[in-house]
């Protein structure tokens, strides 16, 4: 007999393989092949992913690839294929590995023949994983910014903007690299709107409308300033990059519709993206069904990206996990609804869970080992007491990342 829980789950999985690097890139290729011997860079924490999908598709006319990704992403498969060249790099904070990780990537653009093919492979992540600094913007200073942007509750374009204004590569400023040589970038989006501007901070493609970077904090925006008047500026003739997005948040909320109409039950895909505080959301999300969802029996489907905005002292946890126990209080003494949160990219936050199922009991069952619920979303500190209710979820690396998805059960 099927739980109530597995729905949820069927659906979250089926989700998963639909937006997963290695199809997704193999797919491409069957309608689209680069002219020619193709060098391949893959960044991202899909990069393992995506670079097997152009193996597999290319053959032998994939002459060598870098492949950077995030600790814990690699493929020992690809490492040892005498072409692949492949880096375990810093994220959530950059930190020296994505220092290393950009100086290889402007090596192997310049190591590569000018009339080959370079095909780029971009996933959520990148803007972590690789990097090259303009004069005088230090490591140091370069984390100290990325750790207030992780807890300012901004969104991730505004994120971005702030990240690539401190670079030499991102905002476009890597096609300044490639010279005459061939390029087209391939890109699974983890950013509202699917911008290839946005993606990984947009390496290859640079913002069509300049806007104001949010306010930071006085010394951080003095480092930023300096940074910004250290960039050189590119050319106007310098070529444009195509770009083509292969997987999308829509597709995957698309996917965990499909997969509930497999189970027979009915299925509304929420067109809202989801944002805003964490706990708010999910306190709104459960009411929401508890009250007027009840008129809509079935799987519920919502995708987006929260924020939290960090207390002083916070506690362990990501932002699914947030959301999911704020939505547990709510759903306390309800027996008939259950409410998955999770990280497409198979993390949350400095965690080993990508995110929570969670139920009418969820809240008591934390409560019966000797936590404090209420506490926990007060300190932002989620994980301990969804680790004693059994609630976790935990995927591991998924070869994709699509941003969240949130996926309800009303029985």
């Amino acid at each position: 007999m099927i739980s109530h829980r597995d729905i949820p789950l069927h659906c979250f999985h089926q989700a998963l393989e639909a937006v997963n690097g290695e199809w997704v890139v193999q797919r491409q290729l069957a309608i689209q092949e680069p002219q020619g011997p193709v060098h391949g860079v893959a960044i991202g924490k899909a990069a393992a992913a995506m670079a097997r999908g152009a193996r597999a598709g290319l053959g032998g006319r994939l002459e060598r690839a870098l492949v950077i990704t995030r600790h814990g992403h690699g493929d020992d498969a690809l490492a040892r294929d005498g072409r692949f060249s492949c880096l375990e790099s810093d994220h959530p904070l950059p930190g020296e590995a994505s220092l290393a990780a950009g100086e290889r990537l402007l090596a192997f653009i310049a190591a590569t023949p000018s009339d080959a093919s370079l095909l780029f492979l971009v996933s959520g992540g990148t803007s972590c994983l690789v990097e090259v600094l303009p004069e005088g913007m230090t490591l140091a200073n370069l984390q100290r910014l990325n750790g207030w942007l992780l807890g300012s509750g901004l969104d991730i374009q505004a994120m971005n903007r702030v990240r690539s204004a401190v670079s030499r590569i991102k905002a476009g400023r890597l096609r300044g690299y490639l010279g005459q040589r061939s390029a087209q970038v391939w890109l699974i989006s983890d950013v509202p709107g699917n911008d290839p501007a946005v993606i990984g901070s947009g390496l290859l493609t640079p913002t069509r409308e300049s806007l104001p970077l949010p306010t930071l904090p006085a010394g951080l925006s003095e480092t930023v300033h300096r940074a910004m008047a250290a960039h050189a500026t590119l050319s106007r003739s310098t070529p444009s990059v195509p770009a083509r997005v292969l997987a999308t948040l829509e597709d995957a909320c698309r996917a965990a519709g499909d997969a509930a109409r497999q189970r027979h039950c009915p299925v509304t895909i929420h067109g809202e993206f989801l944002k805003g505080e964490a706990a708010e959301r999910g306190a709104a999300l459960a009411h929401w069904l508890t009250h007027e969802g009840r008129a809509t029996p079935g799987v519920h489907v919502w995708g987006g990206e929260t924020t939290v905005t960090l207390p002083e002292n916070s506690g362990q946890g990501g932002r699914n996990q947030h959301l999911a126990l704020a939505a547990a209080r709510v759903l306390s003494g309800c027996p008939d609804v259950t409410l998955l949160a999770a990280g497409t990219d198979g993390s949350d936050g400095v965690t080993s869970a990508t995110g929570a199922l969670v139920d009418g009991g969820t809240w008591e069952r934390i409560r019966a080992q000797g936590l404090d619920p209420d506490q926990a979303l007060s300190t932002a500190n989620a994980h301990p007491c969804l680790q004693a209710s059994g609630d976790l979820l935990e995927t591991g690396p998924t070869g994709t990342n699509v941003m969240d998805l949130v996926i309800a059960h009303i029985s």
